[in-house]
């Protein structure tokens, strides 16, 4: 199939971008890496009357490094940068240990952080992981009549955004712009790992997660999220409040993964049971706890 008409606009700027979006006399999408749009406009599930590209936007393409130890992802930056750049492995290693499972190189060449996120897909692996981290997304429109400045900004946690299945708190007229990601606390590890019928595929089951220790070798701050867990990617904080306070033994690593699978609600489809996905949950965070915990330790 092809897709429907529409009107290009091919934004050199992020003005021009915030302008485009701003005309509500066209429903209009912007069109980052296209990885995901492109086969809904082929598949007719998507039919905006403009696309908006932002491939051309160099200050939506930029990484830097915040002074806190943090970083801040444009939009625009593809997923083969995440398994690449040195910066990001240093100060999130997370992020690069989980971005080869991103589907295959020719997608994360193209795919891009801000669509992945936008998309607010709960297959995903990149929300998720977002979201075991803590991160905050930026969004940004074009001042609306009677608003002072040419653009208005706001900062939400990544919890906050995602409001359902490939719905988010994102507004027709924004853009989303950028991601930050706190700094590595000291003590901490963290961990990714998922199951799929074939590399590349969209995840069974996956899980990401984020372990501090106490100098006592207590847990005192953890965070799990599940890729395909849930109608929306989500955190576990049931699941990761029961190995605060504790050491990361096996014992409690492993009520850790079972409170994280009873208290999961993933969907049963034609590749896999409700069931079969709780119990590779339980086995998938019981492993990547182990690994987050023995990593925090050294």
């Amino acid at each position: 199939m092809k897709p429907p008409p529409f009107d290009y606009v091919a934004a050199a700027t992020l003005d021009e971008a915030l302008e485009a979006l701003a005309d509500t006399s066209l429903e209009a999408r912007p069109l980052a890496g296209g990885q995901s749009l492109v086969p809904m406009l082929n598949f007719r599930l998507a039919a905006p009357e403009r696309l908006v590209d932002l491939n051309g936007i160099e200050e939506l393409s930029r990484v830097e490094e915040t002074e806190d130890g943090g970083l801040r992802l444009g939009a625009m930056i593809r997923h083969s940068a995440l398994e690449r750049d040195p910066r990001i492995a240093h100060r999130s290693p997370l992020l690069a240990e989980a971005a080869p499972f991103i589907a295959h190189p020719q997608i994360r060449s193209r795919g891009t952080v801000g669509g992945s996120v936008a998309h607010a897909d709960p297959a995903a692996e990149l929300p998720a992981v977002l979201l075991t981290l803590g991160a905050r997304v930026r969004l940004t429109r074009r001042s609306r009549d009677g608003e002072s400045g040419s653009r208005v900004e706001r900062t939400l946690d990544l919890g906050d955004f995602f409001l359902g299945p490939f719905f988010s708190a994102l507004e027709p007229d924004e853009l989303l712009t950028a991601i930050e990601v706190p700094p590595s606390a000291s003590g901490e590890g963290t961990a990714f790992d998922e199951v799929a019928r074939r590399r590349g595929d969209y995840a069974l089951a996956g899980v990401a997660a984020r372990v501090r220790l106490d100098s006592r070798g207590v847990c005192d701050a953890a965070a799990i999220s599940l890729v395909n867990g849930g109608s929306t990617p989500c955190l576990m904080r049931e699941a990761a409040q029961a190995l605060v306070g504790e050491e990361p033994t096996p014992e409690a690593i492993e009520a850790a993964a079972a409170a994280c699978a009873e208290t999961s609600e993933p969907a049963a489809d034609m590749h896999a049971t409700e069931a079969y996905r709780r119990h590779l949950i339980r086995v998938l965070t019981s492993r990547v706890l182990s690994h987050a915990a023995d990593r925090a330790r050294t």
